[in-house]
Formats: C-alpha cells, structure tokens, sequence
C-alpha cells in the first residue's frame, strides 16, 4: 500500500451519519431514491434490459432531483452499487419570514433560520397565509448537505 492510501481522509458529518448509503441497482424500487450525477432523486421510472449471452443485466433509472425537479437518467449493471440519500422530512413551526429566510422552531423550541423561502408558487402561499396571522407548520426536506421547504399546512389549534 502506497503512502496515500493508507491516509484516507473523509468528510465530517454531524451524529457520524453519513450523506448517502450503497444499494444494488436490483434492489432499487419506484418512488424510492438515488444520486445520479451528484443529486438527491426520486426514481419515477426504472426498467431492467436483459443483455447478450455474456452481458449483465442493466437497470435504466429515471428520476426526478427532489430540489431542482430536473428529470436524470442512468444506467448501471443491475448488480453494482448505487448511492442512496438518506432523506429526511421535518415538521416546524413558522415564526417568522425574515429577509427571504423561513424562521422555524422544532417541537422542542430550538430555533432554524437557515431555509430560504421558495421560489415557486408555495413560497407564496407560504408567505401569503403567515401574512393573514395563521399558525404554520412547514414541511423541510433534507438531504445530502441541502434543505428545502416543500409544503405547509395551518398548524391544529390549541398547540
């Protein structure tokens, strides 16, 4: 072993959890996830091709980057590995809009003002409802170092 090898040095990230995590092709389903060039993806669509006498089987995915909504695709050897993103989706209360950014607060009070407002019609709407003094919770999506807000619904009374 070279020198370099033996010094690997890998990025840090909060709890030891890690950014993505390897699954075979084969075992991907619909409506699951995946990186492909780099981004977190929602699969929409995936077909298997058998090959020639000697060839492998190879996955075609389509998919849906769950920020930007572009669609990818990727084809791989149904039995190599594929990033998955861990994704994870959290409930906030709304405190505040404040200069383009959504004030949030987790269930236990701590506070999050680090997700921008979004562009589309939801940042609107979110915007638009806050506006008319209605309680709140915003739905954030996160994954691989990115956040998001991707729906809102008027907080229940009496919490």
């Amino acid at each position: 072993m070279s020198e370099e090898e033996e010094h690997q040095t890998f990025e840090a990230v909060g709890a030891g959890a890690s950014l993505t995590f390897p699954m075979q092709c084969s075992a991907l389903r619909k409506n699951g996830h995946v990186v492909i060039k780099g981004r977190p993806c929602k699969i929409v669509d995936m077909s298997t091709s058998k090959t020639g006498k000697h060839g492998h089987a190879k996955v075609h995915l389509v998919a849906i980057d769950i920020f930007t909504g572009k669609k990818l695709e990727d084809i791989s050897p149904s039995t190599h590995n594929m990033d998955v993103p861990n994704v994870h989706r959290n409930e906030f209360q709304l405190v505040n809009i404040d200069d383009g950014f959504l004030n949030l607060m987790t269930q236990d009070g701590t506070p999050k003002d680090d997700v921008k407002v979004p562009d589309s019609d939801l940042g609107k709407d979110i915007q638009g409802q806050f506006d008319d003094g209605k309680d709140l919770l915003v739905t954030i999506i996160s994954a691989m170092g990115e956040e998001q807000a991707i729906s809102f619904k008027e907080a229940p009374k009496g919490s």
